[in-house]
């Protein structure tokens, strides 16, 4: 599979999984797709709470769903989309959407343990607009386990 085709598979699966973002609040919709070393694809969409700072993106969510599977190590793209929510509950929208900041930090850690630089490929709810990066390019000089004596556990 080309790297383009990875990407447009990641952004296909993030958008089913933001089809169930409990987003009552922001009415913004998020899903993620992580991408493992063997092919595998776990998804997740956000999930908010009424004490606003409980609320979990979903590339946080899908990140602990692969943790908990003790998979972390093997994260090697990350696929995200969010849009503004329509009636329906959908994501709508034609611009890409890259993770926050926080997430930008979780996705850190299954790098830094992984060993590589993990893809971060963001779509938009709707429409061929993607873009792809290297997660260290969207936040360089982070913070994880290497700064804590940690390497790779590969």
């Amino acid at each position: 599979m080309t790297e383009s085709a990875i990407g447009l598979s990641l952004i296909a699966a993030a958008r089913v999984a933001a089809r169930n973002a409990h987003a009552p609040y922001s009415r913004f919709a998020v899903g993620a797709a992580v991408l493992l070393d063997d092919g595998a694809i776990v998804t997740a969409a956000n999930f908010e709470n009424a004490s606003y700072g409980l609320s979990l993106c979903a590339e946080t969510v899908a990140l602990a769903m692969v943790s908990s599977a003790g998979n972390l190590a093997r994260v090697v793209a990350v696929g995200v989309i969010g849009g503004a929510m329509d009636a329906t509950g959908a994501p709508t929208g034609t611009a890409p959407v890259g993770p926050c900041g926080r997430c930008r930090q979780v996705i850190n850690e299954a790098a830094q343990i992984g060993g590589h630089d993990v893809i971060i490929w963001c779509g938009a709810a709707e429409g061929d607009a993607m873009e792809r990066y290297p997660l260290s390019e969207l936040l360089p000089h982070a913070f994880g386990p290497k700064d804590l004596g940690l390497g790779p556990v590969r």
